[in-house]
């Protein structure tokens, strides 16, 4: 049989969609790399993060239903965790997976399939445990260089406006030694660089004996196989430790780039919010980083029209972000979502206003990308070679998360090699 798999939301979706691939593969089943090509099964791992991520993954899922009438349709992922009852009545659904029992999702596919074929509608309900992370071990590299590792799962922060720690439950770590086989197969695989991903990745080993994510990370550093180098995803300000600073810049493999979400720059909102730092904390933790690593790219989140955010709170917020020496801002409109502490508060954003105060970050973040591109010319790089745009013509990433573009007559994919910068144009280096 044929599946078709389609991944909505962050980068955990992705890496479990890549364990889902493997073990329908493993299982005898054909894994198509293309949704035009017509499958049997058809898996959406949704998102909820926002009220526009349920829509997406509702009007993906009656999409694919409609349009493959005889497949069967399966939904998992955080709306399945939380939303299963609204996903269950969209008519001719053929299975609604939850985050907790994700990792027996080729089982239970594989069991409706024997029991009914792929027609009909079973709906499940959901019982198993928490778990830990599941390994991704030896992964195809289908012209991918970066590939990215699930270190934990959940999330007990419980930030006022968040659905995630409900969607994932709490935090459970993947033993380190399985993470580091895991990197062993990757490298086996060809892949260059790995990036550690999960929910929280900050609260690591907090369910462990003696473990925690500067332990992790020291320990990888010192026994992941040669010529790969490693990369963190999103750190909350609290958990950017002296001892994880040090770690990078004292190893070249370690990639001199963190994404540290700020959210808002108003201590008001930030107490709202459930977010456990000050703007002033904010800014000495980004300064001392800068300070501490030369090169580094400082990435942050950013919310706009949380409730009460008035327009002082957000030049608040615009005024200390164009101060700070960061390389890039994600910047998201707030998203009432039912459950969480901020879904009841008053005083709501008008949505014309979160759309200028949006846009207006979005500009600053566009300045503050070019400027730091610009600071990178004359300067050599290790870059990672990932993909051939052209004839003669790649593409891929420096350690510092700056993208670029180069000709060569040899194929250097998949390589680390060290390049000079010489220029910049339409947000690609040129070297």
């Amino acid at each position: 049989m044929k599946v078709s798999l389609l991944t909505l939301g962050c980068k955990v979706n992705q890496v479990e969609s890549e364990y889902l691939k493997e073990e329908f593969r493993g299982r005898g089943y054909e894994v198509l790399d293309s949704i035009n090509v017509p499958a049997d099964i058809y898996v959406v791992n949704t998102c909820t993060v926002t009220h526009v991520s349920d829509r997406k993954s509702r009007s993906l899922l009656r999409r694919l239903i409609r349009a493959n009438p005889e497949a069967m349709v399966v939904a998992t992922g955080c709306l399945a965790q939380v939303g299963a009852e609204q996903l269950a009545q969209i008519e001719n659904i053929g299975l609604v997976v939850d985050n907790r029992n994700k990792k027996r999702l080729v089982d239970l596919v594989t069991e409706k399939v024997a029991r009914d074929g792929i027609g009909g509608t079973a709906v499940n309900s959901g019982k198993e445990k928490e778990d830990s992370a599941q390994p991704v071990i030896g992964r195809d590299n289908k012209a991918r260089q970066r590939a990215f590792i699930k270190i934990q799962e959940g999330c007990q922060n419980f930030c006022s406006y968040c659905i995630v720690p409900y969607a994932r439950g709490p935090v459970r770590s993947k033993p380190a030694r399985e993470i580091l086989r895991e990197i062993a197969g990757l490298s086996r695989s060809g892949y260059g660089e790995v990036v550690l991903t999960g929910i929280n990745i900050g609260a690591y080993g907090g369910d462990l004996t003696d473990w925690d994510l500067t332990k992790l990370l020291s320990f990888l550093l010192k026994e992941m196989p040669p010529g790969m180098r490693l990369r963190l995803s999103s750190l909350e300000p609290m958990e950017v430790k002296n001892e994880i600073l040090e770690l990078m810049r004292q190893n070249k493999r370690f990639c001199r780039h963190l994404h540290i979400p700020l959210q808002s720059g108003s201590d008001t909102i930030l107490k709202a919010m459930n977010r456990r730092y000050t703007r002033k904390f904010y800014s000495g933790l980004v300064e001392k980083i800068v300070r501490a690593i030369p090169g580094i790219a400082v990435c942050s989140d950013v919310m706009v029209g949380f409730p009460g955010e008035t327009e002082g709170d957000y030049q608040d917020t615009a005024h200390l972000l164009s101060d700070l020496p960061v390389s890039e801002l994600h910047v998201f409109k707030y998203s009432p979502r039912p459950g969480t502490a901020a879904a009841g508060l008053p005083a709501r954003v008008p949505e014309e206003i979160k759309n200028r105060r949006s846009g207006e970050l979005i500009l600053i973040s566009g300045a503050k990308n070019k400027h730091f591109r610009g600071t990178q010319i004359g300067k050599d790089l290790e870059l990672l070679v990932e993909k051939k745009i052209e004839w003669e013509r790649y593409t891929g990433r420096s350690d510092n998360y700056l993208e670029f573009e180069f000709t060569s007559s040899a194929d250097y994919r998949g390589h680390l090699i060290k390049a000079r910068i010489v220029g910049h144009y339409e947000g690609n280096i040129v070297i």
